[in-house]
């Protein structure tokens, strides 16, 4: 039975242990750019010892960013410092990932230490912002452009073009943001998506841009490389998407090369109560794994050592992905070793002064 250090081996890559970093924004860019704090950022991380790292969501056209300080790959001048940072990841023994996003109607916002809010054009915001349907988030949020078939064609098509920007900067692993309400969840979701045409009403149609944009990335991503995808199992809405819904695409994902489902949930609306506790995420990744048979990553308040473990232990996923926990500790996956008596299976010395 798998545990939390034995490697992970999907199509070509080999990851030391099940940990991952999970996708966390830093609101620290300049026109998409990396710079010294993504840097420290991350390859700390992987000196932590996560098997896995993985960017914060990096915009796949500049309208795509949830706030101006986002992380982007619209354009080949993103790439040097990226692949800067791609190297310090794999020189301290993890895999370096990207996380590939548009945030549709829930861009152009301020970072949270500024409040969130919605910005325009003479605060660093943009228009128009874009959807599957001319349906605002929220009461102070502005309507979005529908997207016009030629606009779906674009966006699949900057998935594309940041997917073979993410190759030339080194990355091993490509996950594809369609989750926490953004562009993909919009056109998955039937709160956000009233449209009548081919991408809109049925189950069928209101997956098919993901299906689109999977099936075109798949295409130009190597063969030998894992490609994830991340979504929200639930709305915890009635008449929203449900676990029944991601179940199905998992499975059909599977089917178009995605070799893991990253299993989150929420974000289409605001003001939604959900039953956050420890680990309240994992029953998701369990049901997808069990049921689509396809691997999955769990997500949510994972903390612990022995939770995490427990969790790879009982088939509930084949991944843990760590956020605010690794913030607080990026050395957390070598106190975890220690802990779980696994010191003997893993590849770093015991010799550092800050162990």
């Amino acid at each position: 039975m798998a545990h939390l250090f034995e490697s992970l081996i999907i199509r070509e890559v080999t990851f030391r242990n099940r940990i991952a970093v999970s996708p966390m924004c830093q609101y620290s860019s300049t026109n998409g750019f990396a710079n010294d704090w993504h840097k420290i950022h991350l390859a700390s991380r992987a000196v932590g010892g996560a098997g896995l790292v993985i960017t914060e969501a990096a915009a796949v056209e500049a309208r795509g960013r949830i706030s101006p300080q986002d992380l982007g790959i619209w354009s080949d001048e993103h790439i040097e410092t990226l692949a800067q940072i791609v190297g310090l990841i794999h020189n301290f023994g993890a895999v370096a990932g990207i996380q590939l996003a548009h945030a549709g109607r829930k861009a152009s916002t301020a970072k949270p230490s500024k409040g969130g809010k919605v910005l325009d054009e003479s605060q660093e915001g943009w228009r128009p912002l874009v959807s599957s349907s001319a349906i605002a988030f929220g009461k102070d949020s502005p309507v979005p452009e529908a997207l016009s078939i030629a606009g779906i064609q674009q966006v699949t098509d900057a998935f594309v073009q940041a997917t073979q920007r993410s190759l030339q900067a080194g990355f091993k692993v490509i996950e594809i943001h369609a989750a926490h309400g953004y562009l993909i969840h919009q056109f998955l979701s039937p709160l956000s998506n009233q449209r009548k045409d081919d991408y809109g009403g049925s189950f069928e149609n209101r997956t098919r841009l993901l299906r689109e944009i999977v099936q075109k990335v798949r295409e130009v991503w190597p063969e030998t490389y894992p490609l994830f995808v991340r979504l929200s199992a639930t709305d915890w809405v009635d008449k929203g998407w449900d676990i029944e819904q991601s179940i199905a695409l998992s499975d059909k994902l599977k089917s178009l090369g995605v070799d893991l489902i990253d299993s989150s949930s929420g974000g289409i609306i605001p003001g939604i109560n959900i039953p956050v506790k420890p680990g309240y995420q994992a029953q998701f990744a369990e049901r997808i794994r069990r049921e689509a048979n396809i691997p999955t990553g769990a997500v949510g308040l994972i903390t612990s050592p022995e939770q995490a473990d427990q969790i790879i232990r009982t088939g509930g996923a084949d991944l843990v992905l760590l956020g605010r926990e690794l913030l607080r500790n990026p050395y957390w996956p070598h106190l975890a070793a220690k802990q779980l008596g696994h010191e003997k299976l893993w590849p770093v010395q015991y010799d550092r002064a800050w162990l």
